[in-house]
């Protein structure tokens, strides 16, 4: 027998042992409860003192190496500066 015949025959046992687990597989699946979403709240969102404060603080962006970005909190440009 060649190499090639003996990929086949194994690779045609493999899907004989597929299709055997998937007709055992065949039972009704549970039934998953859906999940529950949490109540939505219609008040705005509190702002704290120290986030008024932050308003000129910087993006604090890190790197790989541990630097922080140095541009302003919410830059629109797509790189940072890092120091």
């Amino acid at each position: 027998m060649s190499k090639m015949d003996d990929l086949r025959k194994m690779r045609e046992a493999r899907y004989e042992q597929a299709a055997a687990r998937a007709k055992q597989a065949d039972t009704p699946a549970r039934r998953v409860a859906a999940p529950v979403a949490p109540p939505v709240t219609t008040s705005p969102p509190v702002i704290v003192a120290s986030e008024a404060a932050d308003t000129d603080a910087l993006c604090g962006h890190r790197n790989m190496s541990g630097r922080t970005c140095t541009r302003e909190r919410g830059h629109s440009a797509k790189s940072h500066r890092y120091s």
